[in-house]
């Protein structure tokens, strides 16, 4: 299987990663140890930092856009102002696993909540699942159906929704539908489509209740993953326990780049 994603290095709080063609020095906030090799970084393409603000180094040398392929999807890159390129690529795990998972039954329908740019989405789509794609920026959104397109799957069942994502399981819950499978990576901090503040400390067990209330009746499985600082594999595997007490399995672990570069936590709830 290609793959254009490499961690190079890390250490000193950052990450040296390859995308395609570039190679990239990007903040990492739990690389606390050292560089394996710190001067093999000064050939980076670019780099970003948050000492002075959020700022590029070298932005010029890096396209507009570009597209890599990693865990069996392709994606659109682009260097935003905040530093990200639109792809995690610590969730290619997870997106081997929702392609394997969804494919075992023959009808599957998935909630892909906090979407971003649509890697699960379609990790689901490419498995044979129909997929709703929720994320509370348009932009967001737009992004995640051009990724599909890149993929062969502009005329696959995807419903692209941009809203705040209580105010849309609300409405789910009342419409009476529901789902196979939910995945949702929400936000440490983030605002809604209209402004609505999300703070996972507050509102996690309200998202969990609301993801119970729309699950099928012979649900698959449910995919939590977070980039939260403090909130640890057992913490997601307590939440994930309390609110889905019907899971016959439940696994917990990190995220990582490469072998050995830690970036968040995932939880899956298997029914």
């Amino acid at each position: 299987m290609k793959d254009d994603y490499e961690l190079i290095d890390s250490g000193d709080g950052r990450k040296f990663e390859r995308f395609g063609a570039y190679t990239l020095v990007r903040p990492c906030s739990q690389a606390m140890w050292r560089p394996r090799d710190a001067a093999a970084w000064r050939t980076a393409s670019a780099t970003f930092d948050r000492e002075d603000g959020n700022r590029w180094h070298g932005r010029s040398a890096l396209p507009k856009e570009w597209n890599i392929e990693t865990a069996g999807i392709r994606f659109r890159l682009s260097g935003t102002d905040f530093g990200h390129l639109g792809i995690f690529p610590e969730q290619r795990e997870q997106w081997k696993w929702i392609r394997g998972k969804v494919g075992e039954r023959e009808t599957v329908s998935v909630l892909n909540l906090f979407a971003y740019s649509g890697g699960s989405t379609i990790a689901a789509a490419q498995g044979g699942a129909e997929v709703c794609h929720l994320d509370a920026a348009k932009g967001m959104v737009q992004w995640a159906r051009e990724n599909a397109a890149l993929n062969g799957l502009q005329d696959h069942p995807i419903r692209w929704i941009a809203d705040d994502a209580h105010k849309f399981l609300r409405r789910e819950v009342r419409r009476g539908r529901r789902y196979d499978a939910v995945i949702l990576d929400p936000p440490t901090f983030g605002r809604g489509a209209n402004g609505e503040l999300y703070k996972i400390e507050r509102d996690l067990q309200e998202t969990l209740g609301l993801v119970r209330d729309v699950l099928s009746a012979k649900p698959l499985f449910v995919l939590f993953s977070s980039h939260t600082p403090g909130l640890s594999c057992r913490v997601a595997e307590n939440v994930i326990r309390q609110a889905f007490p019907a899971c016959r399995s439940v696994e917990a672990g990190e995220m990582l780049l490469g072998d050995d570069c830690p970036s968040g936590v995932y939880c899956r709830g298997v029914f």
